[in-house]
């Protein structure tokens, strides 16, 4: 059975199609992110009769809105968004969006002379050889009068010749486009492939992208909600576009979904800036208890999981649900609240958070637990950062993570919270784990590392010092971008039997240390360096850091996970001091977690 129809449309066709909204293209909202260069190319392409690819659209069942109206059958776009667009602005003389969300257009001009197309410049505006922008000939009433004006402006033109390039140039709307029409009944995953296989450039295109198309085919209602998910991702990253965007999208100006996402023109915090991937997961998770795009897409369309068939009576409440976890996603104290979470268990940048779908479960369960009322503020706190760290030492956020969450949801369901966690750290974090597995996934040169970085974020919880400092915290380097330095020096290891950077880089080798401290230990081993620390504590006079007590020295070493045999370390004893080193770290994890 074909799960697709091929046809060739005319240009003229597709721009009407698009008009009357029969074809939706969900990206008319973003900024147009073509160059005018690209506008042009696309112009003389068609002109000169090269082929400018497919346009491919998946057909949207007619979604039930709430007062009992039906959304329209639509085709969805979903490849080809920047060339109708382009078609658009060019041909039909539409606006499109620009970076700063305001309305702009793109002239492209055109010389019948020399059958040259080019971006309206100030030299071609005074110009009356050119046409200054083509969109005045193809919405001209009539073209023979156009013709007339022209030759008015160029009296000495040959005139036969002109006459064909203009024939020419209005065949363009008349060139023929290919557009693949998907099957309406396809499901997500199957209509990912096909883009794939179709798409010549072999892009693969994400399932929230589906998702995506989905929600802006609910009427005014979805094409906003849609709006505020990507306004919100976009806020989040550069939260000054909020007056670019109040003031030059009036139609999402006049909701009240403007009003939930206003707070963030304010804020800088860096720590959770999702994209609209992380976005979609989390409302599913939140309204449906789904974690794939599909299963979203699925209750989006009111298919009902027990018959497997489409109910249209299901859709208002699925868009209601998906609407409410949106507003509870972007709400200001929800989320200021979440990120102050993380940073309390030592996660206080970004760049410690290697996993983004274990920051997006923490939140979703975050959001869930917040409707459970017999909880306290405390408790919850607890378990969410529990899950968070639990997530990233046991690899619950990678592979077929979605399917993982929503069995994760079910078991919460039946057991709750608590004792749920109880039985996962019972299975997956006993003794074993913290002795024997933990050190061993520290056996990497890895700096994002997720043991590594639960490491950091222990000695950030701990208010750590570095190694060495006498009072500069870990805390402080991170957030001031310091550096990982060599225990024992790289040049040391290199020229003494250690010449691969996966020996020298060992996690386990590293620490963060005040830049003055590394540049005087330079290339000299431990045994050197720690001989000149025990001579200043004994003498009280510096020369590595500021540290003059052997007593103050001994607690930063423990601080640092550093073993008591450092001072006699060289290249010589390497590799037990990191086995070493791997074992004191994995305890210092161990009793974070404890104290979370």
């Amino acid at each position: 059975m074909a799960k697709y129809e091929v046809k060739q449309t005319a240009i003229s066709q597709v721009l009407s199609d698009v008009r009357s909204d029969k074809i939706a293209i969900p990206e008319l909202q973003r900024p147009f992110v073509w160059k005018t260069s690209q506008v042009r190319d696309l112009m003389d392409s068609l002109y000169n009769g090269y082929p400018v690819g497919y346009l491919i659209t998946w057909q949207s069942v007619g979604a039930k809105l709430k007062g009992g109206q039906v959304a329209a059958h639509q085709q969805i776009l979903i490849d080809g968004q920047q060339r109708v667009s382009a078609l658009r602005a060019a041909i039909a003389g539409q606006k499109v969006v620009g970076n700063r969300y305001q309305k702009q257009r793109i002239a492209i001009s055109f010389n019948p002379l020399t059958e040259e197309f080019a971006t309206k410049t100030p030299a071609i505006a005074h110009s009356n050889q050119w046409v200054h922008d083509i969109s005045t000939f193809f919405s001209a009433k009539s073209q023979l009068s156009f013709l007339k004006e022209y030759f008015g402006r160029n009296p000495d033109v040959d005139q036969e010749t002109v006459e064909k390039t203009f024939t020419n140039l209005a065949g363009i709307e008349h060139a023929q486009i290919g557009v693949i029409s998907l099957a309406d009944d396809l499901d997500v995953e199957t209509v990912a492939e096909i883009f794939v296989r179709i798409n010549a450039k072999g892009v693969p295109l994400s399932s929230a992208d589906f998702v995506m198309s989905k929600i802006a085919t609910y009427g005014d209602e979805g094409r906003n909600l849609r709006k505020l998910i990507d306004y919100f991702c976009h806020l989040a990253v550069a939260g000054h576009a909020f007056e670019d965007i109040s003031q030059n999208d009036t139609e999402f100006s006049s909701t009240e979904h403007i009003k939930k996402i206003e707070w963030l023109k304010d804020q800088s915090d860096e720590l959770f800036q999702p994209q609209y991937t992380d976005v979609i997961r989390i409302a599913g998770l939140v309204g449906f208890s789904r974690g794939k795009a599909a299963a979203i897409v699925s209750e989006l369309s009111g298919l009902d999981p027990e018959t497997r068939k489409i109910d249209e009576s299901r859709i208002p409440d699925a868009y209601e649900r998906f609407s409410d976890a949106l507003d509870a996603i972007v709400r200001r104290t929800y989320l200021e609240g979440f990120v102050m979470m993380i940073k309390s268990a030592g996660f206080i940048d970004a760049s410690m958070i290697g996993s983004k779908n274990a920051l997006n479960f923490a939140y979703a369960l975050y959001l869930r637990l917040r409707q459970d009322h017999s909880l306290v503020e405390g408790e919850r706190s607890r378990l969410v950062k529990r899950w968070f760290v639990m997530t990233l030492l046991t690899g619950r956020a990678v592979g077929a993570f979605e399917s993982t969450w929503e069995m994760d949801l079910r078991r919460i369901a039946e057991h709750g919270a608590a004792d749920y966690l109880a039985m996962l750290e019972e299975s997956e974090l006993g003794d074993g784990f913290w002795r024997v597995a933990l050190p061993q996934q520290l056996i990497t040169p890895s700096k994002r590392s997720p043991a590594f970085q639960i490491y950091l974020a222990a000695r950030v919880a701990t208010k750590g010092r570095g190694f060495l400092s006498k009072s500069v915290t870990v805390a402080q380097m991170i957030e001031g971008h310091g550096d990982l330095h060599h225990i024992v020096p790289k040049n040391h290891l290199i020229n003494n039997g250690y010449p691969k950077s996966g020996d020298y880089n060992q996690v386990a080798n590293l620490a963060l240390t005040e830049t003055p401290i590394n540049i005087k230990i330079k290339d000299h081993p431990p045994k050197e360096y720690m001989a000149w620390l025990k001579e200043q504590c004994r003498t009280g006079q510096l020369k590595l850091g500021e540290i003059r007590d052997s007593d103050n020295l001994r607690v930063n070493l423990v601080e640092n996970a550093i073993p008591e045999s450092i001072a006699e370390v060289s290249a010589a004893n390497y590799k037990e001091f990191l086995s070493d080193r791997r074992k004191l770290m994995a305890e210092m994890i161990r009793e974070h977690y404890r104290r979370l």
